[in-house]
This record gives C-alpha cells, sequence and structure tokens, in this order.
C-alpha cells in the first residue's frame, strides 16, 4: 500500500486543521427552521446538496482544479477558483470559499515537503489556492499522486462526513443515527464520482435554492454555533 493512500486519509480527516467543523453551509438555520428535525430529513438535505451541487459543480470543478495543475497552468487554476467563487450564493459561503482557502494554504506552508512544491511560492498560483480550498486540495493530491479517482471519493466523503458531525451536534442527533445516515450514502457516492467526470464545462453550476436561503437567513441568525 502506497504512502497515497495515507496522505489522502490525512486529507480528508475531520481533525485536518483547517476549520471544516465551523462551517455548516446553511445547515443551522435549516435545523432552526424546522426544515431538519431527525435522521431521515437530514438525509432529505444533504441528498438535495449531493445533486444539486456536489456532482454538478464542486467535483467537476476539482477536476478542473486537477488539470489545471498538472498542466502548470496557473491562469486557468486561478480563473477557476474565481468561477467557483461567483457560484457562492451568498457572503457567508464566499467568505468560507476564501477562509478554507486560506487555512489550507497555510497548512500547507507548514509541511515537510511543501518546501520544495514552487506553487507556494508563486503569487498568480497562491492567489487562486487562497481563493479556494478545492485548488490545495488538488495541488497536495497531484504532489502526492493521488488519482483523480480517489481524489474524488475523498474529498466527498469528507464534506459528507462533516455534514453529519455538525447535524449531530446542532439537531441533536445521536451518534448511531449519524452513522446510519452515512451508512444510506455509501452506494450513492461512487455513482456521484462517475457522474462528475461526465460534466462537461458548460454544464457545471449549483441549483440549491434551499441553501442559499438558509446560509442568507444564518448571516442574521441571533444565536449560532456555526460560521456559516
Amino acid at each position: 500500500m502506497s504512502a497515497a493512500y495515507f496522505r489522502l486519509q490525512q486529507l480528508i480527516s475531520p481533525s485536518l486543521p483547517i476549520g471544516a467543523f465551523t462551517y455548516s453551509q446553511g445547515m443551522e438555520w435549516a435545523v432552526e427552521s424546522g426544515w431538519i428535525k431527525k435522521a431521515d430529513s437530514l438525509y432529505d438535505w444533504l441528498d438535495s446538496l449531493l445533486s444539486g451541487t456536489m456532482v454538478t459543480m464542486e467535483l467537476p470543478m476539482l477536476l478542473r482544479f486537477a488539470d489545471a495543475i498538472e498542466a502548470g497552468d496557473a491562469d486557468a487554476c486561478l480563473q477557476h477558483a474565481a468561477f467557483l467563487l461567483s457560484c457562492r450564493e451568498t457572503s457567508e459561503l464566499r467568505a468560507e470559499e476564501h477562509q478554507r482557502g486560506q487555512a489550507f494554504t497555510a497548512l500547507l506552508d507548514k509541511l515537510p515537503e511543501s518546501a520544495e512544491w514552487p506553487e507556494l511560492n508563486n503569487p498568480e498560483w497562491r492567489a487562486s489556492l487562497e481563493m479556494s480550498q478545492l485548488a490545495g486540495f488538488a495541488l497536495a493530491c497531484h504532489k502526492w499522486q493521488i488519482n483523480r479517482e480517489d481524489m474524488l471519493r475523498g474529498y466527498l466523503w469528507s464534506w459528507l462526513e462533516n455534514m453529519v458531525i455538525g447535524a449531530v451536534k446542532l439537531i441533536p442527533l445521536g451518534q448511531s443515527d449519524g452513522q446510519r445516515v452515512l451508512f444510506r450514502f455509501t452506494e450513492k457516492l461512487g455513482q456521484a464520482c462517475e457522474q462528475a467526470f461526465a460534466i462537461e464545462d458548460d454544464d457545471i453550476g449549483a441549483s440549491s435554492p434551499a441553501q442559499a436561503i438558509a446560509s442568507s437567513l444564518h448571516e442574521t441568525q441571533y444565536c449560532r454555533l456555526f460560521r456559516s
């Protein structure tokens, strides 16, 4: 078993110090408003985000970042980051994109091998890395020779696990119920990654109006645990 496998586990670990646990992506307001009340409604919420955002935007954009990095095309990487940021529908989601990108880049700066990565010292590359976490994730996967399929699977699982961890705190949901929600998704995740490979450039985009509404209202929610 190669080191790439274990490096991927490090990248997708909930303990990765990039603050992923501080974001609910609108879910906190959805729980407060009663849209999400228990395991079944949590599953429905996450399933809509999987099909409406992850498959059609996040994962295809991750592949575009990987292509640009492999080709050494800093301009394309920056364009991808700007496009992804423009697709974030609320100020909270845009701020999250920036903050996670900056945190991920700062983490890469501190890893031993990354001192030899020229992208981190190039202002043009660094601008895209600090604009979006996906750029940094794709860069790390490229440097550590993590293949595209595993890259998508790992990123998707990391997103799903963080969302369920947040829901366990918010609803509140029992740990076992949270695991059952994760289990229900296991067969869908592979299909989602396969679909992402087939998304053409003109079809990339998100369609999650409920998340946009929830995130907008979360900005002024009186009592909050999460930053978004």
